[in-house]
């Protein structure tokens, strides 16, 4: 059996074992319209070295990305101002909830890390500096649609006037480094940037394409493009690896041993550098916030496949 009926065949099991389990997790229901949707769900995409998919689930179905926006708009800020970014945003793992309060008072409003929703907001201001809220988001919707070379990708913007109505601990966050000089531009502004791009809408199958450059150096392989320098692909990779998934990163990295990052709308994005781009996605969370069934899907992948970045 060649490589490529291999992956097909190891996808096509995993999803079976996922499809036959009951502890599917809790959507998030802090976000009205996520709270909508059936945790039933779940796809699975791998893409390979060779551009070969292996697609099993709901491979083809949109979900909202969340957090998952936040490795894009990174690429995208460092790509702006490079390595001043970390002037304004830190690299340490959090230890704390995504939205936690707390550290940023204790820290003189420098976010942890531009994986948190604090940080995404500082690395979104930088984005925003220059243009028109509406100027921003046509940025981060060409790049998305760039590397996927797919028009289609959007935001889901019953999903953004969801955040937006509820958002109140973003606001108190964005505030409060807004007076610690870290934001330039006016808050709401960059709130309704942020909102709207954790808002867009994504299947396995684009979120998989989409993440291809930080499997390959920093080229994408659809287009032949440097989207960034080997050396950013390699450091996005480990911040990815050490922050990604919250207070949940180090379990992630214990279990799966791969670059990720999760959403809040059960989408997980992780990287095998060398081999694979994946994209899994199971709307029902565990306690912090992460994928529960996207995450047991990805251990077992990277198991079988020997893909862990620490060794088989």
């Amino acid at each position: 059996m060649s490589a490529a009926a291999d992956l097909d065949l190891i996808v096509r099991e995993i999803a079976a074992e996922i499809a036959a389990r009951s502890d599917r997790g809790t959507v998030a229901h802090y976000i009205p319209e996520l709270a909508k949707v059936d945790p039933a769900g779940f796809g699975l995409v791998v893409i390979d070295a060779d551009g070969h998919v292996a697609a099993a689930g709901d491979a083809d179905t949109p979900f909202s990305i969340q957090s998952i926006s936040k490795v894009f708009t990174l690429t995208l800020a460092l790509g702006k101002i490079g390595d001043r970014l970390w002037q304004r945003v830190g690299r340490e793992p959090s230890g704390s909830p995504f939205n936690s309060i707390v550290q940023l008072e204790f820290e003189r409003g420098i976010p942890r890390n531009p994986f948190i929703n604090a940080g995404a907001i500082a690395v979104t201001d930088v984005i925003l500096s220059g243009h028109q809220p509406r100027e921003a988001l046509g940025e981060i919707l060409r790049f998305m649609r760039f590397l996927t070379q797919d028009s289609s990708i959007a935001i889901d913007e019953a999903v953004a006037a969801s955040e937006q109505r509820t958002g109140f601990r973003n606001a108190a966050l964005a505030n409060y480094m807004k007076s610690f000089g870290v934001l330039d531009n006016p808050v709401d502004y960059t709130l309704g940037v942020y909102f709207h791009h954790c808002a867009i809408a994504m299947s396995c199958r684009q979120l998989a394409t989409a993440g291809r450059y930080l499997a390959h150096s920093g080229r994408h392989p659809l287009t032949g493009h440097s989207v960034v320098s080997p050396g950013r692909a390699r450091r996005i990779n480990a911040v990815m690896l050490t922050c990604g998934h919250y207070d949940g990163s180090g379990e992630f990295a214990y279990r799966v041993g791969l670059p990720g990052k999760s959403g809040v709308g059960g989408g997980v994005l992780a990287i095998a550098p060398g081999k694979a781009s994946i994209a899994a996605w199971s709307p029902g969370l565990d306690a912090s916030g992460n994928s529960h069934l996207g995450r047991v899907a990805l251990e077992a992948l990277s198991k079988r496949m020997g893909w862990s970045i620490f060794g088989v």
